[in-house]
């Protein structure tokens, strides 16, 4: 997952040790829970959940199998997990005007800016009133 976070060409880390293995560890199962698409037996996209807040801690595709769906599939279990677990709402942040930022605006998500290169999304459960 490491090698996939640190190859992507948008949201790229300032720091990479910001982000480390055992963070990797903790969203299995810890601090939340963590699904992967492979393609050929190798990890070629991941999606992390946050338990405690309902939010997406990642979701990366590795460059070079983009386009395939896999973040969209992933994305939707990461959701149900969050809604099942009875939180009312998802949440994420992204860095404005790329493609991931594009990405979430497609799938329905409510789209709020927090600065001129941040945005935060949110998805509400189905039937939520707020």
């Amino acid at each position: 997952m490491s090698r996939i976070r640190l190859s992507v060409t948008e949201n790229v880390l300032s720091d990479p040790s910001r982000v480390t293995d055992q963070m990797y560890e903790d969203y299995l199962e810890a601090a939340g829970r963590g699904w992967v698409a492979e393609i050929d037996g190798e990890v070629a996209a991941f999606c992390y959940a946050d338990k405690h807040d309902g939010s997406i801690w990642a979701l990366f595709v590795n460059p070079g199998d983009e386009g395939q769906g896999m973040a969209k599939r992933l994305l939707g279990l990461a959701v149900n997990w969050i809604f099942e677990l009875g939180h009312a709402s998802a949440r994420l942040d992204t860095t404005a005007n790329t493609r991931a930022d594009r990405f979430y605006r497609l799938q329905g998500w409510e789209r709020r800016p927090v600065s001129d290169t941040k945005v935060e999304y949110f998805l509400h459960r189905p039937g939520t009133v707020l």
